[in-house]
């Protein structure tokens, strides 16, 4: 069988912030049936980093979440400004965040977090030849230690679990994999 997009019918929003923005859609959907309130968070796109240093060092980040309350190691990245390409984006937020500066820089994945309820997507990156060319310039509410590890060290944290944030766990294949394939 075919499977059709449902065809939108109307949308209204709930809450509509700068972070976030939830809308609730009707829906008709390929068998005829309406679905209300499908319910839509709309987010800005996210860049995420595999930071590889000079010394062919992966760069890895370790913040408080308070909504998953977790100490989380991951890797550097955040939010995309509006309108702004998601090259420069991860750049500027590997600059602020580390103080790496990187020679070479590629896109390896995009992926949705979850493209069942949220509308946004998250492009991985691969940069190398990083080294440091300035202090962390972190927003006002962004503690974060920088933390360098070796190529075996992330998969044996891959291994142990010990990456909680999926989306980082997902660039952390990817970039391995690419890493392994281009050496």
């Amino acid at each position: 069988m075919e499977i059709l997009k449902w065809q939108k019918l109307s949308s209204r929003y709930l809450v509509k912030e700068k972070w976030a923005t939830l809308r609730v859609d009707t829906c008709k959907l390929q068998n005829g049936e309406i679905k209300d309130d499908y319910f839509v968070l709309e987010y800005p796109d996210w860049a995420n980093a595999i930071a590889v240093s000079a010394d062919n060092k992966l760069i890895l980040v370790r913040q408080y979440r308070h909504a998953a309350d977790i100490i989380s190691l991951e890797v550097p990245g955040g939010v995309i400004e509006a309108g702004e390409d998601p090259e420069i984006g991860v750049r500027r937020e590997l600059l602020e965040e580390t103080g790496y500066s990187f020679e070479h820089c590629e896109l390896i994945a995009t992926l949705y977090p979850n493209p069942a309820t949220s509308t946004n997507r998250t492009f991985t990156y691969l940069l190398t030849g990083g080294i440091k060319t300035q202090e962390q310039q972190l927003d006002d509410h962004e503690i974060l230690n920088v933390e360098e590890y070796t190529i075996q060290e992330v998969k044996q944290l891959l291994l142990e679990n010990k990456i909680d944030q999926s989306l980082h766990a997902a660039a952390l294949f990817y970039g391995l994999l690419k890493l392994e394939a281009i050496r």
